[in-house]
């Protein structure tokens, strides 16, 4: 993003991009608690913008912070950690992905009655090819492609002992999925939505915008 901050803390029209996320968590109604990884460096911004949203609504929902690792996995290990003792299931969402809506977040919760294991992901429509230096060497079919979002929800237990494994066993992965993908374990797929993005480079930004405005500015 070329930005001074976490990016998470810059502005989308009137609000900062992880007040968006958290907003949706929280009116989704089918969450109960939060739990928000941060690096030490942002653990003041973002104590004053959990302080704001409990100050602009009318939520009772607990948001906890907690410190983040080196790295995404490390990180979300802290995240499995610090859940409360009698958590059973839990949804691990990117901060960035602040354009899901409550509806999204409302299906994984529900998706617990039947999965153990799942991600939100929407199908591939272009073609993809997989490239070596600059040369195509391989078009897979983009029937079998999907395009990975989140939320991902898991059972406490089975992400935990999959991160668990992955200590011991030196696994570095780029999603909790793949986790349990090398573990032989089932993960089911839900359809996820198109506006899902993550805000990744300034055009996100005004893409986001966009679809916010369109939501919520009539």
């Amino acid at each position: 993003m070329g930005a001074d901050r976490n990016k998470l803390l810059l502005p989308l029209l009137d609000r900062p991009i992880l007040q968006w996320t958290l907003e949706a968590a929280i009116a989704s109604r089918g969450i109960d608690w939060i739990g928000v990884i941060a690096q030490p460096r942002d653990m003041e911004a973002f104590t004053m913008l959990i302080e704001n949203i409990y100050n602009l609504s009318e939520t009772c929902t607990p948001i906890t912070l907690i410190e983040g690792g080196d790295t995404r996995q490390q990180s979300v290990f802290n995240g499995i950690n610090a859940l409360p003792p009698d958590a059973e299931q839990v949804l691990i969402h990117d901060g960035a992905r602040c354009l899901a809506t409550p509806s999204l977040f409302c299906r994984c919760t529900q998706a617990f009655e039947v999965y153990k294991a799942f991600i939100t992901a929407i199908p591939v429509k272009d073609t993809i090819k997989v490239v070596e230096e600059n040369v195509i060497i391989e078009t897979p079919n983009r029937l079998n492609l999907w395009s990975a979002q989140t939320p991902q929800g898991f059972a406490v237990q089975t992400l935990r002992h999959a991160h668990q494994q992955a200590v011991i066993k030196g696994w570095t992965v780029t999603d909790d999925a793949s986790l349990l993908e090398k573990m032989n374990h089932p993960v089911q797929v839900i359809v996820g939505e198109e506006t899902n993005l993550k805000i990744t480079t300034p055009q996100d930004m005004e893409i986001a915008e966009v679809i916010l405005k369109k939501r919520f500015m009539h």
